[in-house]
């Protein structure tokens, strides 16, 4: 291929991608969802104006990154600390229902596998795809309706950072144990190893950054040297722990989400992250989505998906939620908060297609998934709230 056909086909996806976000947004439905479509269109599956090359994979990767990074940035670590047992135990059923759900869910449609399997593992990770949370859509509903600040609103925003903590981990555990050539023992270990050394070096690579932050307030060197830290421990976590990439940019990213300039820091990355990369990113989710090779039990397998993906959200939270004290309808609205998915299911389901956990005709159901969650879910807490005044 020459190389000057990589910029016919970045200029095809950015084109594309932020025409059918834009539409997508007028819609009220997430922008990715319009840029996943727009990767679809353009794609082989399609109109065939662009192909997957080793570039345009690459590029995704530096987009999967930046994301993971950015997501590290916005946490409020404050709060991640001060949030009781509730959150915690909230988010830890929140994972746990999904990810067992899931995996039979998969094995209901392609039967029971064997521990350890191939088969097995690619159940376990359809249970992984399912257990993130993306609040976005949640918050903003919350926002609108002056509930964030209440006690269930802040109860969902804790226990979805938490949640999305615990599923990187997840996701970690299940690619290392994988690996055909890996002992459990030696996963469990290089895994607690790098957040050991990442909360050591971090800890210390926080109080450089936050000195220069001070020495250099709202300069450019300090987001350039947040980026260089990004890559850095992406590439550590890889190479040498063998645990994912968008792990050691999301630690990155929780290392320096207190300092003064985070927002800054984030803002600068958002430059690159919105205009090139992300779009590049979820447009190559369209690119891979192979629908040539859909079928009806691809159909019935993404409708059971997408179900089982909804129920065990408000199932699993539901029922701590009781446990832990609150009312019934309280219970329901975390278990609905809870339930929309977005840009983390979307990472999880790219690096399980990376690492062969995944085919690409199932991309179609996480489509399906954060279309329907990010709909239903700010109508149902509308009507739950006009319903159930907090």
């Amino acid at each position: 291929m020459e190389v000057y056909n990589v910029f016919k086909d970045l200029a095809i996806i950015i084109v594309f991608a932020k025409f059918f976000g834009v539409i997508a947004r007028k819609c009220k439905a997430p922008q990715v969802v319009g840029e996943i479509i727009a990767g679809l269109l353009i794609g082989p599956s399609v109109l065939g104006l662009v192909q997957q090359t080793d570039f345009l994979t690459g590029m995704a990767e530096v987009g999967v990154v930046l994301l993971m990074f950015s997501a590290g940035l916005e946490t409020d670590l404050k709060e991640l600390i001060k949030t009781g047992p509730k959150a915690f135990l909230i988010a830890c059923f929140g994972v746990f229902f999904p990810l067992v759900f899931g995996a039979l869910l998969y094995m209901g449609f392609y039967g029971a596998a064997p521990w350890g399997s191939e088969e097995f593992y690619k159940a376990v990770f359809i249970g992984v795809i399912m257990t993130a949370t993306s609040v976005s859509i949640t918050v903003q509903s919350l926002k609108e309706m002056g509930r964030l600040k209440g006690t269930v609103g802040t109860t969902i925003v804790s226990a979805a950072i938490i949640d999305d903590v615990i599923g990187i981990v997840v996701l970690t555990f299940v690619i290392g144990f994988k690996n055909p050539d890996s002992n459990p023992l030696n996963v469990i270990i290089n895994t607690g190893l790098f957040f050991i050394l990442a909360g050591g070096i971090g800890f210390l690579l926080y109080k450089v950054f936050s000195k220069a932050d001070t020495m250099f307030p709202h300069t450019r060197r300090i987001p350039i040297m947040a980026l260089a830290l990004c890559f850095f421990l992406a590439y550590v976590a890889e190479k040498y722990f063998g645990i994912a990439d968008i792990t050691g940019a999301y630690v990155a990213g929780i290392i320096l989400c207190s300092l003064k300039d985070s927002k800054y820091v984030d803002e600068k990355m958002e430059v690159s992250s919105y205009m090139i990369f992300g779009p590049v990113f979820f447009a190559s989710i369209g690119l891979k989505t192979n629908i040539q090779s859909f079928n009806m039990n691809i159909l019935l397998f993404s409708i059971g998906f997408v179900l089982v993906a909804l129920l065990a959200k408000i199932i699993g939270c539901g029922f701590i939620s009781k446990v832990c004290g609150f009312k019934w309808n309280e219970c329901l609205k975390i278990g609905v908060g809870m339930m929309t998915r977005g840009e983390v299911a979307l990472i999880v389901s790219q690096k399980g297609l990376s690492v062969g956990l995944l085919s690409s005709e199932y991309f179609t159901a996480v489509i399906l998934l954060i279309i329907i969650s990010s709909i239903s879910t700010p109508i149902i807490l509308k009507v739950l709230y006009s319903k159930f005044a907090e």
